[in-house]
């Protein structure tokens, strides 16, 4: 059952679905917000946008109904009942975010940690504004957790504390703005270069920078081409090149070949003219725990490395941490004497609560713990791919990749309950250390049943995705002449 609201968002009407009690917190008015009618919950959405005729609209707007800012109540019974009905709602939506991460595997988060233990410094503002190698008048900070993760990092990637230069950021984002800043304050005439598959912050960067910036072609793989790399060098060969190297491709998880990529820029006549960035956002932390893995190190011509907090580490914060060379970074450090400091960051403010949870994680886990997870992930990864195929769904995987690429499911409510990331014609799930063996059986067992009734009463044909994943991955009719569709499903050992 549902219940029309009054607004119109395009045109569209909206439309509230409203679940049993206790399942969503939307159902919840808190002072006549919106009126729950009786049903069945929703497997997915809290709130779903429908036009007149079921039609979704094409940009719905993130629904605010029961979770409106009120001013409270002065009636002391009327503000008891709001304090009740707010509890009410965390609670609610506290069940919400279980059900969601029961239910991700598309974005690299690791969502398996507990910081119960760091629960009583919440109550403090902490705050690791300016560099973090020099204290600031502001004593409510985590430096000393910061640079010690910081120097953790920086031994990973084989640079000496007296070397070195970095900052924990708040995002993977920000450590890719950092780093081609630093790329473009020491060749301010450079080119930015990066391939097709770079995260969408790279491009971001070169509009924020106003730099020029040339795309380069991928392979199918999503590595960059460094035959079209060449080409595009020889095009402009007075500029510097800032470049940007993938340790992991958004989307396939594709690993740039550095090595490959430098001897490109010296035999173009580039030698001391380039400045390279390595975006490690997941990957970067999981290459050095694999033996047949390339390296990622300074002792190589490379200029800064960025990795996400969040991602394989896993943080309950978004989260980052750069990591460049000390004489680059002095071309954007600066006094200032508000702080009683220098800063060279992106941000003024930056989270310090967020150096104490990676802090504690390291000293958690450690290099054994950490090579630990790198394995069972890539192991569960060749699991799924092996699995999907079984049952005639296109699939591939990268060589030292968590990434499961496959196409593209039929049914967007299907995307949407398993959160999974799509792109034209194919998706993919990112097998993270929280991602069990159980989680992806329950995923496949239901794509199988689920791609059944998509082609009920049709003859089935796996669609072509060779383009995007390889013909040797691909298990259409063209590409493979025994594909077809799963009729069960069985578990692989």
């Amino acid at each position: 059952m549902v219940e029309k609201c009054g607004s119109d968002v395009g045109g569209e009407t909206m439309v509230v679905v409203a679940p049993t009690a206790g399942d969503h917190p939307h159902q919840l008015g808190l002072g006549g917000g919106v009126r729950v009618v009786d049903g069945p919950a929703p497997p997915v959405d809290l709130l779903e946008v429908v036009g007149e005729t079921g039609k979704q609209a094409a940009t719905p707007r993130v629904l605010v109904e029961g979770f409106a800012v009120l001013e409270p109540p002065v009636d002391a019974a009327a503000a008891a009942e709001r304090a009740d009905d707010v509890a009410a709602l965390l609670a609610a939506f506290g069940n919400h975010l279980h059900e969601r991460t029961a239910h991700h595997l598309g974005y690299p988060y690791n969502l398996d940690f507990d910081f119960s233990v760091l629960a009583q410094f919440q109550n403090f503002s902490i705050n690791n504004l300016g560099d973090p190698f020099i204290e600031s008048n502001y004593g409510v900070h985590s430096r000393q957790f910061e640079v010690a993760v910081l120097d953790w990092f920086a031994r990973l990637w084989d640079l000496q504390q007296d070397e070195y230069w970095g900052y924990i950021t708040n995002c993977g984002t920000e450590g890719n703005l950092h780093g081609l800043l630093v790329g473009r304050e020491l060749f301010p005439d450079g080119i930015i270069y990066a391939s097709h598959e770079s995260h969408y912050s790279i491009f971001k960067a070169a509009r924020m920078y106003r730099v020029e910036c040339v795309k380069i072609d991928t392979l199918v793989s999503g590595e960059m081409n460094c035959a079209d790399f060449k080409s595009k060098l020889l095009q402009n060969p007075g500029k510097p090149a800032i470049v940007n190297v993938n340790i992991g491709t958004t989307v396939k998880g594709a690993i740039d070949d550095l090595d490959r990529i430098i001897r490109t820029l010296e035999k173009c006549g580039l030698k001391d003219r380039f400045y390279i960035h390595c975006d490690g956002a997941l990957a970067g932390l999981m290459m050095p725990f694999i033996k047949q893995a390339p390296k990622v190190t300074f002792k190589k011509p490379i200029g800064s490395v960025s990795v996400s907090g969040h991602k394989f580490i896993g943080c309950p914060v978004p989260c980052g941490i750069v990591i460049t060379r000390l004489e680059h970074v002095k071309v954007l450090s600066t006094d200032i004497e508000y702080l009683s400091s220098r800063d060279a960051t992106i941000m003024g403010s930056r989270n310090g609560h967020a150096p104490m949870f990676l802090w504690y994680t390291l000293n958690k886990k450690g290099y054994k713990g950490i090579r630990k997870e790198v394995q069972k992930c890539l192991r569960n990864a060749h699991y799924l791919t092996n699995c999907l195929k079984e049952m005639g769904v296109s699939a591939s995987l990268n060589a030292l990749s968590n990434t499961v690429v496959f196409e593209r499911p039929r049914d967007e409510a299907f995307v949407h309950k398993w959160q999974l990331a799509c792109e034209g014609s194919i998706a993919h799930v990112v097998v993270m250390p929280n991602v069990s063996i159980e989680k992806l059986d329950g995923f496949v067992e239901e794509l199988v049943a689920k791609r059944s009734s998509w082609h009920e009463g049709k003859e089935f044909r796996a669609p072509c995705v060779a383009k995007d994943i390889g013909a040797e991955n691909c298990l259409c009719g063209q590409h493979n002449k025994k594909s077809r569709i799963g009729q069960g499903f069985q578990r692989i050992g």
